[in-house]
């Protein structure tokens, strides 16, 4: 299986995760995508200096994952090229904060050192959050939840017509990668010089499936509106976990925890 082959196998594997049917994946859209959101403003608003803070909110992402019934190694898999790239802020934090924080011992922790693990802590929480959204939930459900939530509908279809799009772009690319190969075996690659050839090809052939999915779509009676999305509404149980999670949310961001746990041995 080439690179072409294996994303679009991981693209389709995302959509039988968020087809699963644990109690997360029959939570509301809306509700999670709510959820989702604010927890990402809490972690992203927390201090750089208050690593202890940001820890605590590693317990919903690690308990969503728990209940959802996905894995720690998939997400790392699927995210292999994104996370390297989160790491990399504030990875020379170090070296422009040197005044000392913290000393455990002998051993003194500079200001630096502390607000690149937070920094660091922030991108990867954030991720883990937004992939149990993703996995968790289909992205029609998640257009739909953003459409009763009054996002303009024009980016609303947009959104959901360039995540269909891409599996069908990644076929086309697929099929011209297998088509080039045969012409040249034992060709590593595409040679540089039909590097221009080949994306004006895949630009062309590109517009005319986009077209004829287009005039597909006419056929049957498609105006501009989005309603082919499961009519979801949320329930009590949505609303309690709703409910739930915006306060411990509240709290963990308010509240630095292991601080206050530690002052009472201190």
């Amino acid at each position: 299986m080439n690179k072409i082959d294996s994303a679009i196998s991981e693209f389709r594997q995302m959509d039988e995760l968020a087809s699963g049917n644990s109690p997360v994946h029959r939570l509301e859209a809306g509700i999670k995508l709510a959820v989702t959101v604010f927890y990402i403003i809490c972690v992203v608003s927390v201090d750089k200096y208050r690593l202890s803070m940001l820890t605590m909110m590693i317990f919903y992402p690690l308990l969503m994952f728990q209940a959802a019934g996905l894995s720690m190694s998939g997400f790392f898999y699927k995210l292999r090229y994104v996370l390297p790239l989160v790491c990399m802020v504030g990875v020379f934090n170090p070296l422009l904060d040197t005044s000392p924080m913290m000393s455990f011992g002998n051993v003194s922790v500079s200001g630096g050192m502390i607000s690149m693990l937070t920094l660091m802590g922030k991108g990867i929480f954030c991720l883990m959050a937004s992939y149990v959204l993703v996995a968790t939930t289909r992205f029609d459900s998640i257009c739909a939840a953003l459409g009763r939530a009054h996002v303009p509908r024009v980016m609303v279809t947009l959104m959901l017509l360039t995540y269909r799009y891409v599996s069908v772009m990644m076929q086309e690319v697929s099929v011209m990668s297998e088509a080039y190969a045969l012409r040249a075996p034992g060709q590593k690659g595409i040679h540089i010089s039909a590097w221009g050839s080949f994306l004006g090809q895949m630009l062309l052939r590109s517009m005319d499936r986009a077209q004829e999915l287009y005039s597909s779509m006419l056929l049957r009676g498609f105006d501009g509106a989005f309603r082919y999305a499961s009519g979801e509404r949320a329930k009590t149980r949505d609303f309690v976990f709703l409910t739930l999670c915006l306060l411990s949310f509240a709290v963990m961001r308010f509240v630095d925890i292991p601080e206050l746990i530690g002052s009472f041995f201190v």
